[in-house]
């Protein structure tokens, strides 16, 4: 089973390998990284056309290798990486935050209050729709760790994990945590330990769907 990792963030490799050596040991991976994605888009703040056909470009590059299924690991470019699964289907394209937000609504309830840490700004503009459409009634507590992603671009883990806790204090009245950044991962059990809440993490989640997905269609 071959899973096509695309990437906008050099960071997010290292949790998905992580996450699938734990939960799926037997997926034959392969990275796919553009780090200019996020880069442009922290700076244009907007999804253009032009940002969209590159996704296209990419899961098409994906596809052609034989990819199984294809994760997108960038969490703030919904509506593109849906333009790649309408274009791929059947092939199944994951956007990254799909199963986290159906583990964390599973969790929380339908009326229940869920902390969502992010440390790419433009990822807390982007995810709530994403809640809303699958649980319109739930509360949703956005939360920017300010200072991780720059801590983590230095190569200082350490005070990104720190960065992430400090924020945490602030979603400690939730009823599940959510982790939108698949970099974020590593931080998740210091954020369970601090704030005693369930933490969800993208890679783990995504990792659990992408199996149910696709080994019994492998099987049958």
């Amino acid at each position: 089973m071959r899973i096509a990792l695309i990437h906008a963030l050099k960071h997010s490799v290292t949790p998905t390998e992580d996450a699938f050596g734990r939960l799926w040991p037997d997926a034959t991976l392969m990275n796919l990284l553009d780090d200019s994605l996020s880069a442009d888009m922290a700076r244009e703040h907007v999804l253009s056309d032009t940002m969209t056909r590159r996704f296209l470009a990419l899961g098409r590059y994906a596809r052609d290798t034989g990819a199984d299924g294809i994760l997108f690991t960038c969490s703030a470019f919904g509506p593109c990486i849906e333009a790649v699964a309408q274009q791929l289907r059947p092939l199944p394209v994951l956007k990254p935050n799909k199963a986290m937000i159906a583990e964390a609504v599973a969790l929380a309830g339908p009326r229940g209050r869920i902390g969502l840490m992010a440390t790419f700004a433009p990822t807390l503009a982007s995810m709530p729709p994403e809640f809303a459409a699958v649980a319109p009634d739930v509360t949703l507590v956005p939360c920017l760790a300010d200072g991780a992603l720059a801590a983590l671009d230095a190569g200082d883990a350490d005070g990104h994990d720190q960065a992430a806790l400090r924020a945490a204090a602030a979603l400690a009245d939730c009823d599940v945590i959510a982790l939108s950044q698949f970099s974020l991962a590593r931080a998740a059990p210091l954020i369970a330990a601090a704030t005693g809440r369930t933490v969800l993490t993208t890679p783990d989640s995504a990792v659990r769907l992408l199996q149910r997905r696709l080994l019994p269609a492998k099987a049958a």
